[in-house]
């Protein structure tokens, strides 16, 4: 096993995959001024895409 590809480290991004949706779903339903299912899924969507853009410009900017 590679050690890029450990369990430990599989674990560590989808949490912090996790964590970026969960703060962005968060501000997404507090700048919203209604709640409706289909914002609930584009929110949610969004959110899953920035997750992983901030993601990416994280370790853009690390050197590890």
């Amino acid at each position: 096993m590679d050690r890029r590809t450990t369990p430990r480290t599989v674990l560590l991004v989808v949490g912090e995959l996790l964590a970026w949706w969960a703060a962005l779903t968060l501000l997404w339903l507090v700048l919203i001024s209604s709640v409706y299912p289909l914002e609930w899924i584009v929110g949610a969507s969004v959110a899953a895409a920035g997750a992983l853009l901030a993601r990416a410009g994280r370790r853009a900017v690390s050197w590890r």
